[in-house]
């Protein structure tokens, strides 16, 4: 009798520990950090080609967008999220390296501002997290908008490319000296 007894006893300890230990490791997974909630609904509508469903068409464009496009203080908050962030953790700032370069004319999932800020708060297949239920859809425009800056900067310096320079003779490069004093050829 007295085994039986100590048995249960045991197997009371033995429960009341695991369920203290299952209730310490759910209070782990909790953060710290404030998570912001989204401020306001967004459309989230993304479009990867011309084609829909029933011969319907794209939605409508977010009004949200305009706000925030070419705003200097957006872009300049965007980029100082874009480095909190670590989004050039995988974007290389701007330049494509794990994620794609954000320099270029070529958007898998389109780059206009509603498809830069859904891409950001929906996430995307292959490597691109869902941001929206970490920042505020305040946060995610600001970004959005300091990568839509960033990528109209990078096109406009491809249109004005710097005029090349003059071709260098072999023997300039070997010796300046020489050739300072040489003759130059005929045209």
């Amino acid at each position: 009798m007295y085994s039986r007894s100590r048995n249960r006893e045991l197997r009371s300890i033995c429960i009341a520990v695991a369920t203290v230990l299952i209730g310490a490791c759910a209070k782990g997974s909790e953060t710290s950090v404030a998570q912001a909630p989204p401020d306001r609904p967004s459309v989230q509508g993304t479009p990867v080609s011309g084609l829909f469903p029933g011969g319907g068409s794209a939605p409508p464009a977010d009004p949200l967008a305009a706000k925030y496009l070419g705003d200097p203080k957006a872009i300049a908050e965007g980029a100082r999220l874009f480095d909190w962030y670590n989004c050039a953790g995988c974007h290389f700032h701007g330049a494509g390296g794990i994620g794609p370069s954000l320099a270029d004319a070529d958007w898998i999932y389109g780059g206009s501002m509603d498809q830069i800020y859904a891409t950001i708060y929906q996430g995307r297949p292959n490597g691109m997290p869902s941001w929206g239920g970490k920042l505020s859809t305040t946060e995610i425009w600001e970004i959005a908008a300091y990568v839509r800056d960033f990528a109209n900067k990078n096109a406009a310096a491809a249109a004005d490319p710097v005029a090349p320079l003059p071709p260098v003779r072999d023997d300039q490069v070997r010796m300046p000296e020489i050739a300072a004093n040489a003759p130059t050829p005929q045209q």
